[in-house]
């Protein structure tokens, strides 16, 4: 019997039916400009990433999908996930018969849309303890930490100028309340016996930002930055090079877990297995329901700063986020733009996805006060680009692998909760291995148990979520204005689940959005 992907099968219908027509012939013209003064009306929605990549790339077609075929593996989702995971079966299994299926373009999601950080998860290290044990935790983190320089030898070994460089995350505190927010990082890292963090005082947070709201920070040396969307479509030139048959513009339609049938609109893959890698729609699997928040991320762009970056003093390329809950996240492109972006915009009821987590005038415009107020440098500086995108929020803020019920083996992975660039490195990898069977570090690794923890039902996540989400809001302001906060405000903006946090005693810290 077949199974529908998410919905009722007449609200599928219209999805699958919606996603086609949003999914436009790939736009390679050159936006115009916006104003200083936060004029947004003639920007592009799409990312600067994908701008700058789809202009440069030769055309080469990967058609929608139109009649029946069958692969031994068919990998639904063609960002960085789907793609690492083919090209690790490929390399697993040469020969063996792949297919990707896209719904809108490669990369033309998260992976397109995101702000370029190469992360680890060494930020992340305590809750990951929480969840698979000290042993295995270092392990994974270390692991996260390899998959950054293996990110860089793949753009070297395949000629993918994806703007890779390896020049470090800072980690600061933009508020006297938020000073501190990496201890308990930094503690549970020591403890362990490793030490991935540099701790600076205020004066060179300062110096390496050029911006005095910066009041402390942490860095960390091995993260790195890319090219998001170059990243995305060398990874779709690599594969078809390969073998891979990748089909864009084809969502899926229906999903028959006893056939091992994948429908898209006007054709179907019949499979021996199937991947599911679409990040956030994996909110529409119903039993994922409650495993993954959507929830948006915005980000904006500037014109080329010329000189007055470097008079700024940012000139060592770091990537930054501060440690708001609702982070910003911010880092300069080869070109001498800034790319600034602001978590926990917009929430998604029942996983629904709408024309909001693409593009929202009146949050790119808070997000552009936002950056003006932290970075004094872009002041009268030109915005041309502003965009949206989903994160895929899980219940513990890390990602995770599992099976689907069904008789033909269904796997998938999401629940990166805004740091993907880097760690789908790793589910890839995890996935192609449980996807091929093997019995390796890979597949027995801790993160392969299926979704951690689930979220409140419908209505209580979505209503409850935004009275927790505007208490947030306030509480932050509050304090990035030296302002006390009244205690029914701090005790709601409490009430976010512990996963979306990293905790100490003075404030809670970051996570969605910097990375996909």
């Amino acid at each position: 019997m077949a199974v529908m992907f998410g919905w009722h099968p007449e609200v599928a219908e219209s999805v699958a039916v919606r996603m086609t027509r949003q999914a436009p012939p790939i736009d390679r013209s050159t936006p115009s400009a916006g104003s200083s003064r936060g004029n947004l009306a003639g920007l592009s929605r799409r990312s600067l990433w994908l701008h700058e990549a789809l202009t440069s790339e030769p055309p080469v077609p990967a058609p929608r999908l139109d009649g029946p075929i069958k692969a031994e593996v068919c990998v639904v989702g063609g960002g960085y996930t789907g793609l690492w995971t083919a090209l690790r079966i490929s390399e697993l299994a040469p020969g063996a018969s792949i297919v990707v299926l896209e719904a809108d373009i490669c990369g033309g999601a998260a992976s397109g849309r995101n702000g370029g950080f190469v992360d680890t998860w060494w930020a992340k290290i305590a809750s990951r303890v929480k969840r698979v044990g000290e042993h295995e935790a270092v392990w994974l983190a270390k692991a996260s930490e390899e998959a950054v320089s293996s990110i860089g030898t793949f753009c070297d070994e395949h000629s993918v100028d994806a703007h890779f460089l390896q020049n470090g995350w800072l980690w600061t505190a933009t508020a006297t309340a938020h000073l501190d927010s990496w201890r308990t990082a930094q503690d549970t890292c020591e403890r362990l016996g490793v030490h991935p963090f540099q701790e600076l005082d205020a004066q060179e947070v300062i110096r390496r930002t050029g911006s005095a709201a910066h009041l402390g920070g942490i860095f960390e040396p091995a993260a790195a930055t890319v090219q998001p969307a170059l990243l995305a479509r060398g990874m779709r030139r690599v594969a078809l090079q390969r073998g891979i048959r990748i089909f864009e513009h084809s969502p899926m339609k229906h999903l028959d877990r006893q056939a091992g049938v994948v429908e898209t609109v006007l054709g179907r893959v019949q499979a021996d297995t199937i991947v599911l890698a679409t990040n956030v729609w994996l909110a529409n699997v119903p039993e994922l329901t409650r495993a993954i928040m959507p929830i948006s991320s915005d980000v904006v762009a500037t014109a080329p700063l010329g000189d007055a970056l470097a008079r700024s003093g940012w000139t060592g390329g770091e990537s930054i986020s501060n440690s708001r809950m609702m982070v910003h996240y911010y880092r300069t492109t080869r070109d001498g733009r800034i790319a600034f972006g602001r978590g926990g915009g917009s929430l998604a009821y029942g996983g629904r996805i709408g024309h909001r987590f693409d593009y929202d005038v009146k949050r790119s415009r808070e997000v552009i006060h936002d950056m003006r107020r932290l970075l004094p440098v872009t002041h009268g500086v030109d915005v041309t680009h502003a965009w949206s995108g989903a994160v895929d929020r899980s219940a513990d803020g890390l990602p995770f692998v599992g099976r689907l019920n069904g008789r033909v083996p269904i796997w998938y992975g999401g629940g990166y909760s805004g740091n993907g660039v880097g760690p789908s490195y790793a589910i890839g990898r995890i996935l192609a291995s449980v996807a091929l069977g093997r019995k390796d570090e890979w597949a027995s690794c801790g993160l392969v148990r299926g979704a951690p923890g689930m979220l409140p039902a419908e209505p209580f996540r979505y209503f409850g979520g935004q009275v927790v989400r505007r208490a947030v809001a306030c509480k932050e302001a509050r304090e990035e204005a030296e302002l006390p906060v009244d205690p029914v405000t701090r005790f709601v903006a409490g009430l976010v689940p512990a996963g979306f946090t990293r905790v100490n005693v003075r404030s809670s810290n970051p996570g969605l959005g910097a990375d996909g």
